[in-house]
């Protein structure tokens, strides 16, 4: 596999073996894995091979070896023309985001411990059982999975804004409770408002640059304010969809004559019974997971009404991991698209129908976390950007778990970020070794690529106060 530079920014894998149509790479030489260890850029050219894809297989700057795609994968297949949905596309943790949420507040007014105790306190997390809205049954739970966000806000959890802010407006609309497994019901019901672990993270951050004054008014964002960002998905009830509708792909794929270079590549049409099931669970879990975040949200809000008087408002929520059915050209031709973004988010251009009116002048919020302790960003989608409109999600791993916390222990993270004026609330040492910034790619460099390829535009930089981690 030979990959050929284009740009500084952009690299290309030509087509070969049964690959339909070539792999293209968002990234610097810096940013490129290293292939001895990290298998990703071969899984871009296996996803090339899925049946229906169009144009190319596309990997982001954050990219790294994954389940079947990499993540930071993107791929689109064509529904009228034999296209495939893969869950290995979207991943475990289904409609795993980001929610941003802008306190009228400023760096200088906020009492650091005073908040973090209170988020310590407030914020269920772990990798077990615990959430901020006790649901009392199936039924209960199966109006988050139908309604996601817009039921939230009936039951009192929210407002408008919520709607109005949200991918999708909340929702998103075919999802088929009926194809949710009892397992997975059992799973979610005891989670819905808690943050997991891993890393998923709740952070407040304060805006340190502002690189584009008018999409930062527009979002609602200034020059030192604090925000609260959160990270998290659909939990154990995402999880248990995956490897149930996994299985099932896995044994119906030979009956439509589909064969893939990699098991962790199965996939059916679109059109097909195994397909529509997955869609309408996929998009069950992705309801959860915005009611989770929203929750979440709602849970920081309150203490910081409580401790500070100020009110917090959401800026945007949006996933990146999932699988949609979207509208694009291909060669000249509208055509309805099913694009898998595995650890890519989208990243709406100013002008685009799907966005809100106050949005519409500047593009879609895109929110990018970096690693413990270090920068995270908000982006903008541009005019002409690619990959279906689609960039990076965060930071990108060069560690696994295990090496990142036999390189440091917690306790010594703990007290390094506490010296950086970083206040920690985690549930874990091991859990905080396992997500140590040295673990991950430099964000700045991540972002550099994502811009310097077209894909997105920065808004503005936010420096992390405190953390609270599973």
């Amino acid at each position: 596999m030979e990959l050929v530079a284009e740009t500084p920014y952009r690299f290309r894998i030509d087509r070969y073996g049964d690959m339909r149509v070539p792999g293209i790479v968002f990234a610097s030489q810096s940013l490129l894995p290293d292939t001895s260890v990290d298998h990703a850029l071969e899984q871009v050219a296996h996803v090339a091979s899925l049946p229906g894809i169009v144009q190319a297989s596309y990997a982001m700057p954050d990219m790294h070896w994954g389940y079947g795609f990499p993540i930071g994968g993107v791929a689109a297949t064509d529904v009228a023309a034999g296209g495939v949905v893969s869950p290995g596309g979207v991943g475990f943790d289904i409609s795993c985001g980001v929610r941003l949420l802008a306190v009228e507040l400023d760096r200088a007014e906020i009492p650091v411990n005073q908040v973090m105790d209170g988020l310590d306190r407030a914020i269920p997390r772990g990798a077990g059982r615990g959430a901020v809205w006790a649901l009392s049954s199936r039924a209960e739970l199966e109006r988050v999975l139908l309604r996601g966000s817009r039921y939230a806000v009936e039951q009192g959890h929210g407002g408008p804004r919520d709607l109005a802010r949200c991918e999708d407006g909340g929702a998103v609309d075919d999802a088929d409770p009926a194809r949710v497994s009892d397992r997975a019901v059992e799973r979610g019901l005891g989670q819905v408002g808690s943050l997991g672990s891993g890393n998923h993270f709740l952070e407040v951050q304060a805006v340190t640059e502002i690189y584009d004054a008018a999409a930062a008014q527009a979002f609602g964002l200034h020059q030192d304010q604090v925000c609260v960002m959160i990270h998290s998905g659909s939990r154990g009830l995402g999880h248990q969809i995956c490897a149930d509708h996994v299985r099932a792909i896995e044994a119906a794929m030979p009956s439509y004559g589909i064969s893939v270079p990699d098991r962790q590549l199965a996939c059916v049409p679109l059109d097909s019974p195994p397909g529509r099931a997955y869609l309408g669970a996929m998009a069950a879990a992705a309801n959860y997971a915005r009611v989770n975040r929203q929750l979440l949200g709602e849970a920081a809000a309150g203490v910081f009404q409580r401790v500070t008087g100020r009110a917090c408002e959401l800026l945007y929520d949006i996933s990146h991991n999932l699988a949609k059915i979207e509208n694009h050209e291909v060669d000249g031709e509208a055509r309805s698209l099913c694009v898998h973004r595995k650890g890519a988010t989208r990243a709406l251009p100013p002008g685009h129908a799907e966005l809100p009116d106050d949005l519409r002048a500047v593009g879609q919020p895109v929110l990018i976390p970096g690693s413990m302790g270090t920068a995270s960003f908000v982006l903008t989608g541009v005019v002409g950007g690619g990959a279906f409109f689609s960039t990076c999600h965060g930071a990108g791993r060069v560690q696994s778990r295990h090496q990142a916390a036999r390189s440091i222990g917690g306790e010594q993270l703990r007290r390094r970020l506490e010296q950086q004026g970083i206040a920690v609330r985690g549930s874990s040492v091991r859990g905080l070794a396992e997500e140590a910034p040295e673990a991950y790619k430099d964000v700045m460099a991540v972002i550099e690529a994502a811009e310097g390829a077209g894909l997105c535009r920065a808004v503005a930089r936010l420096q992390p106060l405190g953390v609270v981690k599973g």
